[in-house]
């Protein structure tokens, strides 16, 4: 998300900074830039507009502190509009009233709402330890109510029985009664979609809400519809109460226009966003956070975040203890190391929060992908346990055996074992005493704009 946005506004901050001082010229031709590169990537006109208006007048009124240059300090004019534009802070769901707290979601069909309604439900049982009930009120897609009992059974919520016969005002009623009768803490209602806004969709989704009197009615709008998806949230939300919207499957949009605009045109905030097909990959959406990732900074916070929730701390452990008892790091370590990896997303969503990652050269991002170290896992995977522990008594023949059981080729063995020596010789060092603090250290020494908190 973003790619092409990123690119644009990094050749323009850099051209920035060669500057003695910002003025009108270099800020206005600055702009223009800035202004092309928004409209590309499907922002609304009128807010781009807006925040290039706002840029002009906070650089122009800008005093520049000695420790920034002018490519700095812009940045961090255009970093501290973009967090206004998008909503300033992460806005939470308000779960705070009798339960079950319902949730209602809306949206077009296709946007993904069922989808989000499991996300949504196994993010609150993770993260929040609530009790989630979840019920479809869709009577008209075929197989809707089969699907939301598929992945609520995959996520761990409650799930309230209904049919296509029932009216979507009864199915709701028993709900909250069996919700309550259940002890859930949440209950997330899926209601029909269409292909398009008509009024029959309105006025059903408008009576649902006047029965339930959810706490929270959530828009769940298709990030991939770019400006399209702002207008048609503020139609929904000229019909019905919203209290936010979720921008769905925005890792599959490189523009990134939608996350952009929805905040102004509707005056809702953004509370959550999609950013992969599985059931964990909901995230709260926080503007500072993606107003960093954007201008290249990474995003170190949800990075650290990610790593509590989804890396084995017991594997950590034992990998930790074993290196400073001096023992090697073998290549089950390694096939370990990669799994951890795949499970927070890949190493694409690793670079893409790493601070500085957004500058690298096309050609060096091209050279990382997911293809090479799944490759990794699948040559490992193709080893005896006995080789997993020992490289070392890997030999000619045993490597032609694991390229065959693999897939793969001689050269790509030969690879894989060239980088778990590299990697060996880096934990290594990680091992030794002090070794962990001088890594920790180098980390804290990555280029990051003077000014933000880091």
């Amino acid at each position: 998300m973003f790619e092409s946005l990123s690119e644009r506004l990094a050749v323009t901050l850099r051209g920035l900074s060669g500057k003695a001082r910002l003025s009108e010229e270099n800020v206005s031709a600055a702009l223009r830039d800035v202004r092309m590169a928004l409209l590309e990537a499907d922002v609304a006109l009128s807010v781009v507009k807006e925040f290039t208006d706002h840029v002009k007048v906070g650089a122009l009124g800008q005093v520049v502190s000695s420790a920034l240059n002018p490519g700095e300090a812009f940045v961090k004019i255009v970093h501290a509009e973009l967090v206004r534009l998008m909503g300033e802070a992460n806005d939470a769901l308000d779960l705070n009233t009798e339960p079950p707290a319902i949730v209602l979601m809306a949206g077009l069909q296709g946007a993904g709402k069922t989808t989000t309604v499991a996300k949504l439900a196994r993010l609150l049982k993770e993260r929040e330890r609530k009790k989630v009930a979840v019920v479809s009120a869709d009577v008209y897609r075929p197989a809707a109510i089969d699907q939301l009992r598929t992945l609520a059974a995959e996520v761990g919520a409650y799930f309230v029985e209904s049919t296509p016969e029932e009216l979507p005002s009864v199915i709701v009623e028993r709900a909250v009664a069996e919700a309550k009768t259940q002890f859930a803490d949440v209950l997330l209602v899926d209601t029909a979609g269409r292909l398009a806004i008509d009024e029959a969709m309105m006025t059903e989704i408008r009576s649902l809400q006047t029965i339930l009197q959810p706490i929270e009615t959530l828009f769940v709008v298709d990030a991939m519809t770019g400006q399209d998806a702002a207008n048609t949230a503020k139609a929904f939300n000229d019909a019905l109460t919203l209290t936010g919207v979720v921008l769905a499957k925005a890792d599959g949009d490189a523009r990134g226009g939608a996350a952009l605009s929805v905040r102004s045109i509707t005056g809702k905030p953004i509370k959550f966003i999609g950013m992969g097909e599985g059931t964990d990959a909901l995230e709260p959406f926080h503007p500072d956070r993606l107003a960093s990732r954007i201008l290249g900074m990474g995003d170190v916070l949800t990075l650290i975040e990610e790593a509590e929730r989804k890396v084995d701390k017991q594997k950590a452990q034992r990998l930790a203890n074993k290196l400073q008892r001096g023992k090697k790091f073998d290549l089950a370590d390694f096939r370990d190391q990669l799994s951890q990896m795949a499970d927070m997303g890949g190493v694409g969503n690793l670079l893409d929060k790493m601070p500085g990652m957004g500058q690298l050269p096309a050609a060096a991002k091209n050279q990382v992908n997911e293809g090479m170290f799944q490759q990794m896992g699948t040559i490992i995977d193709s080893m005896t346990p006995h080789e997993r522990r020992f490289p070392d008594v890997i030999n000619g023949s045993r490597k032609r055996r694991i390229a065959t059981g693999s897939g793969t080729h001689l050269p790509d063995v030969n690879r894989l074992l060239k980088q778990h020596k590299q990697m060996q010789k880096m934990m290594k060092k990680m091992g030794n005493k002090g070794g962990m603090q001088k890594m920790m250290r180098g980390m804290q020494g990555m280029r990051q704009p003077p000014g933000f908190p880091r």
